[in-house]
């Protein structure tokens, strides 16, 4: 049942809609794949500044946190980069509410296969396009703006609350970990990634690699001169999917056991060669391969450079054998402890609003999630709005679930709020 005062939440939320469509709608206009992320950022502090919420910068490039155990190496300075993070009640009494949200993107290249530019949000039929826009600018939006929802409503937020809104959660995860090193901790997260009204109960491991072939260049007048390093890398795909199939045939923790293929193989970029006229030179994939939760890093890179290396061993070319190495995500998978006081606020609320229990989700990519389960031992949840074509042409988000989030997200507050004040009454 719903109170007069979440009514009254309720209502504020309906009428913000316009308010938290803008929000995204700006943050779809900052393109901020890797390296690009400044608009949004400006973006994102001029829209806190506005609801008259603090502002603090979380740098990437703090003391210390290059050594972080957890932080992904990069192969890019960290030097300036940072967060932008509303941080409210720092040190009151009561349980510490976290939402994080990341602002960057991937590449939408080429993007004459876009109906608009992937950076120009448009509207159709109930969703809101643009890069970005699902996956997960909505999902910020609606964060920031519960906030003001109940603020609006009349109900005081006086219990710990950070807004985290990050960067690299596409390619690191060393955004949100920032956070966790310089003290923006809490008790509970809620991450608002594109799965829908439902509880993320679990996620894989995630491992990026890279892997290089040298050939021999020749000019084509007789490429049998040469060795093609582009027809060589082909060679090894074989083996790559037999890893995969590898990590899915693994023990698996109880909730995945059903799952058919959690654990999934992508060869997402090749660069190869440097003349049409020329036999290549050097061929480099990356790719990315899933691992099961209770498998670590260490032990997923040692499985890749072993098939590769084995693979080569089997070709028995007396050639030079691949360079690999590993950028990017290293991450831990993890299952989601569903019977923690936050997960059960969560479902209660989604259960007022919509009149039935919460859905559970099982992840086969990776989120932030990992960074405060594994790192800051935090438990929290993913629950956000419904997108499509994530990291795709034409990515869009569905507006009423945008509206939902928001609503949910504000009861959540109100609730929290609630529970905190409890706490205290009986401490």
């Amino acid at each position: 049942m719903l109170d007069a005062t979440e009514q009254r939440i309720i209502a504020c939320c309906n009428a913000l809609m316009d308010d938290t469509l803008e929000l995204t709608s700006d943050l779809v206009r900052g393109y901020s794949v890797l390296g690009q992320e400044q608009s949004a950022l400006d973006t994102m502090e001029r829209h806190l500044e506005r609801l008259g919420l603090p502002v603090t910068r979380v740098p990437l490039d703090a003391p210390g946190f290059e050594e972080h155990p957890h932080r992904a190496p990069t192969e890019w300075s960290s030097t300036g980069r940072y967060n932008v993070i509303s941080d409210l009640n720092p040190g009151a009494p009561g349980p510490h509410l976290v939402f994080n949200g990341h602002l960057d993107v991937v590449p939408a290249e080429p993007v004459d296969m876009w109906t608009l530019p992937p950076w120009e949000p448009w509207q159709k039929d109930g969703w809101l396009y643009g890069r970005g826009a699902g996956d997960m600018k909505a999902g910020i939006a609606a964060m920031v703006m519960a906030v003001e929802a109940v603020r609006q409503a009349g109900v005081e937020i006086n219990f710990p609350l950070t807004l985290q809104t990050v960067i690299e959660e596409e390619c690191t995860g060393n955004g949100a970990l920032a956070c966790l090193h310089q003290g923006f901790s809490g008790d509970f997260v809620l991450i608002p990634e594109p799965f829908g009204a439902q509880i993320y109960a679990g996620q894989v491991g995630v491992l990026w690699f890279r892997m290089r072939l040298d050939g021999v260049p020749a000019h084509v007048l007789d490429p049998s001169a040469g060795r093609n390093a582009i027809e060589a890398l082909q060679d090894y795909l074989p083996a790559l999917k037999a890893l995969e199939a590898e990590m899915n045939d693994l023990p698996r923790p109880a909730l995945y056991v059903d799952h058919p293929h959690p654990f999934n193989l992508s060869v997402g970029r090749v660069d190869a060669g440097n003349w049409a006229s020329s036999v290549p030179a050097h061929a480099i994939l990356e790719g990315r391969v899933g691992f099961p939760p209770g498998m670590s890093p260490e032990e997923a890179m040692q499985r890749v450079r072993d098939t590769l290396m084995t693979r080569h061993a089997e070709l028995d070319d007396a050639t030079p054998p691949p360079k690999v190495s590993f950028h990017g995500f290293r991450s831990e998978g993890h299952v989601v402890d569903l019977d923690t006081p936050g997960i059960r606020l969560l479902s209660e609320c989604h259960e007022a609003l919509l009149g039935e229990p919460p859905a559970h989700y099982l992840s086969t990519c990776t989120t932030d999630l990992r960074a405060f389960h594994v790192s800051g031992k935090i438990n929290g949840t993913c629950y956000g709005p419904i997108a499509q074509r994530i990291h795709g042409v034409d990515e869009c988000v569905n507006i009423d679930s945008i509206r939902h989030v928001l609503t949910t997200y504000a009861l959540f507050i109100h609730r929290w709020a609630r529970m905190a004040n409890n706490q205290e009454t009986h401490s």
